[in-house]
């Protein structure tokens, strides 16, 4: 089986009604896990949109209500710590935690990572996005430890995905605008996708340039739950 994980991340814009209705959908559509984001006022003080990522990044105050509505659709809960304070209000709620690309870099050199010492510390399962092969990490085959192998360019193009670099990995985080992306690295034997979703991609979202909106969403779990069946 395949474990699909549907990014909402800073696609909802704060809105309550919109991730109630982004998280049903993407259990409706056959996902097994919804994930977002938390980051610090810190970390995106400078970005032109910082008011709009602080209203969808997931903190101590709104946690518990994203959390009962992931519980009301029966889906995991996942999300990525982006400093390391965050781990201990997120640890109470989430099924796994994911450490994106940017931070996965440090861990493939096996470089000190503040994020990855306190996650592990949870016991917790661990998703980790990679360009590079962690073959040579010090992390690679831990028992709780998931290797995502992902293009970090947003958007990137299909020709730009390295299908063979997957032997490497458990799964595939997707950044591609075309639903075959995915859907091929299933076919190859990722055990895990993950996609970022939106509710409208003809809509004001952060994320809108490498989502996929619920008809897209829909079509490539069918297509990979259809491919692995037969």
């Amino acid at each position: 089986m395949v474990y699909l994980i549907a990014e909402i991340g800073v696609n909802w814009n704060g809105s309550m009604d919109m991730v109630k209705k982004m998280i049903f959908e993407a259990k409706n559509a056959g996902c097994n896990a919804v994930k977002f984001q938390s980051f610090s006022a810190e970390q995106v003080k400078d970005h032109p949109l910082k008011e709009r990522l602080l209203k969808s990044s997931i903190n101590p105050k709104i946690i518990k209500s994203i959390f009962e509505i992931t519980k009301e659709a029966k889906i995991d809960f996942i999300c990525t710590p982006m400093y390391p304070e965050s781990v201990e209000f997120l640890n109470e709620y989430v099924s796994k935690f994911k450490i994106r690309e940017f931070d996965g870099r440090q861990i493939i050199l096996n470089q000190h990572s503040a994020i990855l010492e306190k996650v592990l510390a949870t016991g917790k399962e661990i998703i980790i996005s990679s360009e590079q092969s962690p073959e040579n990490c010090n992390y690679y085959n831990y028992p709780n430890i998931s290797w995502l192998y992902c293009v970090p360019k947003y958007p990137c193009t299909l020709d730009e995905v390295d299908f063979t670099r997957l032997k490497k990995f458990d799964g595939y985080s997707n950044h591609c605008q075309d639903i075959q992306a995915p859907i091929k690295a299933a076919k190859l034997g990722a055990k895990i996708i993950e996609v970022h979703i939106t509710s409208d991609k003809k809509g004001d979202f952060i994320d809108n340039n490498v989502s996929f909106d619920y008809k897209e969403l829909r079509s490539m779990v069918f297509e990979i739950k259809n491919s692995i069946n037969n």
